[in-house]
């Protein structure tokens, strides 16, 4: 998927059947759905695709146990619809995307027998109501046998623990595959484009004003009708239409933390299903090392909001209460923040109150706009946008949703342990061809001829299997134009080790630079720039006496670190 050929078809004049605004999951599942129905579609995000919300969340593929239990205590219909189809969904994601989604086991360890029962009997429902897409059936063991399965965990003061099993997925790489795969069935996807205004026609909606971020150029795209499903910005949008359109959103923020591998077992995961305060905690293996969140706090609207401090020593204090090793600011290697947009109930007072379903809206001018939802159920929301769309543009025909089954870029030809067969028949390191197979699936392949066309086989940086072939292909095939695109979200490198990001980020820039052209100003400033970005989001965490967020505080920007003087975190010089 060319950029520049996507830009292109956006503005030869085309009139586009459905115009979607926003490349998160939301929008980029609407433009597949659209497209894959034989509509005519485009699809605009401002920053990157997944850069918001939809590359900052939890990684999980789930239906919601907490909402289970929310819905059986309190008898919550709408709360238990949302597991059910999340359940549905979880399966079929699993199913269409298997190198970006898989399994994973979950342990809850318990203080009473009591307890166990309770948590098991729900665990019980969950997994029936995932049906024939069940992922495995949940079981409990007892203290010892946890203790061997989850050495690292602090079982002291527990009983026995409850075993389960839900998804895990890359939501950044998830995104980018499905406007990749929207396009191959004919839609227009581009990113770094802005709506600065819609186009109304007898007072009906019928396109958008348009501004490539990039180069300044500005245009008028037609359409028949505009979906707005831009996440936390969905009110702006619908501002765009009428200034006075009451909001409809609540936004809250989740903080998550990166830690070294080992800290849990490969393969168990830790769940903590009630904090003092009501929250629900997870400790994954991700990427080669482990993510600790979420945090749920009531937030305002930022792009790349930084993490706050406070969040941040809460994660600290629940890692360090549970394992058996404490675990401090020195241990944390990155951390980034989530906003989470949450369909307004005034009757529910906090973010943890608010169920995690999806709101489709009309305006009189015909503005549809998809709000609230969860990254699991991105699909069923398209769906249901897209049929909305149907009836009240008069699109689709008796054309039905085909995306239930539909397998995504990446994975046509891929199977379970493919990675192996990749590592003997192309002669590269097992970690290598499990890195590849685990972003590109059966695309690997075509990453590492081009590394060899391009002498680009080296890491990009010595402790990560990462290689410029990648920063390459996420020019060439991934629309990627920033520093940020390649090293928070083509790779996943930013989110899991900051000082190795801003280590790795001159590399990257000099492979994007002559891919893209980049003088030496422009390779200089897109260095600064995500240096700058990583720095302020590890502000929230404390980064010592050299480390970025001093960096910033010095230069008067971003906001003062937290003190914590048992944890000095990671340095990160400035270039």
């Amino acid at each position: 998927m060319d950029r520049q050929e996507q830009l292109a078809r956006l503005q030869d004049g085309e009139t586009f059947d459905l115009l979607v605004i926003g490349g998160g999951a939301t929008g980029c599942g609407i433009a597949l759905d659209a497209a894959t129905r034989g509509l005519r579609v485009a699809l605009v995000e401002r920053d990157d695709f997944a850069q918001g919300t939809s590359s900052k969340s939890t990684k999980l593929v789930h239906g919601g146990v907490r909402y289970l239990e929310k819905a059986i205590l309190k008898g919550d219909r709408e709360q238990f619809n949302l597991v059910r189809e999340g359940l549905r969904e979880r399966g079929w994601l699993l199913q269409n995307a298997p190198h970006l989604a898989h399994s994973i086991r979950l342990m809850t360890p318990v203080k009473t027998w009591f307890q166990a029962a309770y948590i098991f009997a729900g665990l019980v429902l969950y997994d029936l109501l995932a049906g024939h897409l069940s992922l495995g059936h949940s079981r409990i063991v007892t203290r010892a046998k946890a203790k061997k399965l989850f050495p690292q965990l602090n079982l002291d003061d527990y009983k026995a623990a409850v075993i389960y099993a839900d998804g895990q997925f890359n939501d950044a790489r998830m995104a980018v595959t499905l406007a990749r795969t929207a396009a191959a069935y004919g839609a227009v996807c581009a990113n770094h484009v802005e709506v600065t205004g819609l186009v109304k026609e007898n007072g009906r909606v019928r396109g958008a004003h348009l501004r490539d971020r990039q180069s300044g150029r500005t245009w008028t795209v037609a359409a028949k009708g505009v979906v707005n499903a831009t996440g936390p910005f969905a009110d702006a949008i619908r501002r765009m239409d009428d200034p006075e359109a009451p909001g409809m959103l609540k936004v809250s923020s989740g903080i998550h933390i990166l830690l070294e591998a080992g800290t849990v077992p490969d393969d168990l995961s830790l769940m903590i299903p009630s904090t003092e305060d009501g929250r629900v905690l997870f400790m994954i293996p991700w990427q080669g090392h482990v993510l600790f969140g979420t945090t749920d706090e009531p937030a305002d609207i930022a792009v790349d909001p930084a993490p706050d401090c406070k969040d941040v020593d809460y994660l600290l204090r629940y890692a360090s209460a549970y394992l058996r090793k404490p675990v401090t600011g020195r241990d944390v290697l990155a951390v980034w923040n989530g906003l989470r947009p949450l369909v307004f109930d005034p009757k529910k007072g906090s973010t943890q109150e608010l169920a995690r379903t999806h709101v489709l809206t009309k305006s009189p001018s015909g503005l549809l706009t998809m709000a609230g939802g969860k990254w699991t159920s991105y699909r069923a929301m398209a769906e249901d946008a897209v049929d909305a769309a149907c009836a009240a543009f008069g699109l689709c025909g008796d054309r039905p949703c085909v995306t239930r089954e539909l397998r995504l870029i990446g994975s046509r030809a891929f199977y379970p342990g493919a990675w192996r067969d990749l590592a003997t028949r192309e002669n590269i390191a097992p970690e290598l061809a499990r890195s590849l197979y685990s972003l590109y699936g059966d695309e690997a392949g075509a990453v590492l001829a081009l590394g060899r066309e391009l002498d680009l086989l080296t890491p990009i940086h010595p402790d990560h299997p990462y290689i410029g072939a990648e920063v390459a292909f996420a020019v060439r095939r991934e629309m990627a134009v920033r520093l940020g695109d390649v090293l928070l979200r083509r790779l996943p490198l930013g989110l899991v080790d900051m000082r190795h990001a801003e280590e790795a980020a001159p590399v990257v820039a000099t492979i994007m630079g002559r891919e893209l052209g980049w003088d030496e100003d422009r390779r200089i400033r897109e260095v600064e720039s995500a240096r700058r970005l990583l720095a302020t989001w590890f502000s929230g965490q404390e980064a010592s006496h050299a480390g970025p967020a001093d960096t910033l505080a010095e230069e008067g920007l971003g906001k003062q670190p937290c003190s914590r003087p048992e944890g000095d975190g990671p340095t990160v010089e400035a270039l």
